[in-house]
């Protein structure tokens, strides 16, 4: 075991010395043009307003903060870099916007939803009613109304009245945390079809129990279908849903996979992408094809959709990525190292990429220096304290 003087190395292992510094190392570097906040990312939504140029992320220091991620339009309006949602003391682990754009809404560490003025940022409803974490929060609008659901880690999911924070339905099904959910595109086209009678929407939830299960929702009644046959797809947790323009259903899982769960095969997998570690987000871009996941291995992968083959990994971020937000042909991606950072899926960067990576492979082959995107000085510490460190890491690993 190598030996050290350094005080901060006392009563450090090996592997945890070594894992430090390659952070440090690598946190240095440019790669997705990367914005730096002071606090650890744990999900995103892009901005309804201007989706290509800003998101909203959720922060471990307990705010909701919006991020401009093209620099050339920062100080365009505001005059501000960020704009900051402040309330929550403890970490926000999701973001929601109503659908008329005019709230924003946040699952937090102390069991409740936060919601603010978009505009005025000044606080409003508090939805209360979970007995644990609030884990994800979605919203959509049911027969004229706006409403807001959420799932917790008391396994949960709440449906509530958005403007006034009262309960109008309380499902249980899953045994463990609710992780994410998402509404079925297919049903909701539906309800905006119908003119009369009661209109429901289906939403999908996924939680710690590998389980995915199906809701019909409507204002009066609310139920599970098949409770009987949850959908089976993972062998563990099951992070992400995403549904794309076919109507398929995507998700991610702790089992190292993402799955394409087809609609017309009752939503049984038919395509299945090995990620290789836990992988916390999915995302999808329609035009090119592609579908890019991400998780604790720290890269951006980014996969033939037809084939299912590797087609690049974006490298950059230096801790585990939490989110991926998608705009037209660019990806955002946030993670625990506090940063965000955009990559262009335009066919033309996409190719460019590829190009430099194999130029710097065939150069670090043959003992030359390559341009790893690293700068001398810089660099930001992203930290918590000591106990909120081993408090969020236990949240992360709860939810495998």
């Amino acid at each position: 075991m190598p030996t050290t003087n350094d005080a901060d190395h006392f009563f450090q292992t090996t592997h945890s010395i070594t894992e430090t510094e390659r952070k440090s190392r690598k946190g240095t570097n440019m790669n997705g043009a990367p914005v730096r906040i002071p606090s650890k990312i744990l999900a995103a939504v892009a901005d309804p307003s201007c989706p290509s140029d800003a998101v909203f992320v959720a922060e471990s220091a307990g705010n909701v903060r919006r991020v401009v991620v093209d620099l050339t339009k920062q100080f365009k309006q505001t005059g501000e870099k960020d704009i900051v949602y402040r309330g929550p003391t403890t970490p926000v682990t999701s973001i929601a916007i109503s659908p008329d754009h005019q709230r924003l809404l946040a699952g937090s560490w102390d069991k409740t939803i936060w919601s603010w003025s978009l505009a005025s940022r000044q606080p409003l409803v508090r939805y209360r009613g979970h007995m644990d974490f609030v884990k994800c929060v979605i919203t959509l609008k049911l027969d004229l109304s706006d409403i807001v659901i959420s799932g917790g880690a008391d396994a949960s999911i709440i449906v509530w009245a958005i403007d006034t924070g009262d309960k109008l339905h309380t499902l249980k099904g899953h045994t463990r945390g609710i992780l994410d959910l998402a509404v079925d595109p297919i049903s909701q086209n539906d309800n905006d079809r119908l003119r009369h009678g009661s209109k429901k929407v289906i939403v999908f939830s996924a939680g710690s129990d590998r389980e995915i299960r199906r809701w019909r929702i409507g204002l009066e009644t609310a139920e599970q279908m098949d409770a009987d046959n949850p959908i089976l797809a993972h062998e563990t947790s099951v992070y992400a849903l995403r549904f794309d323009a076919d109507g398929d259903l995507w998700t991610a899982s702790a089992d190292g996979t993402a799955k394409c769960l087809s609609r017309s095969h009752q939503f049984r997998a038919d395509t299945t992408i090995l990620h290789g570690d836990y992988v916390r987000a999915v995302a999808l871009e329609e035009m090119g094809g592609y579908v890019l996941t991400a998780g604790r291995s720290e890269d951006i992968m980014v996969w033939d959709r037809g084939t299912g083959d590797l087609e690049h990994v974006f490298e950059g971020h230096y801790e585990e990525v939490t989110g991926l937000v998608m705009s037209g042909q660019r990806c955002v991606s946030v993670g625990i190292d506090g940063t965000v950072r955009t990559w262009s899926m335009k066919l033309s960067d996409l190719q460019n990429a590829r190009k430099k990576k194999e130029i710097d492979q065939q150069a670090l082959m043959a003992g030359e220096d390559v341009d790893d995107g690293t700068q001398k000085e810089g660099g930001c510490e992203i930290g918590l304290t000591e106990e909120e460190e081993r408090e969020l890491a236990e949240l992360m690993q709860d939810d495998g």
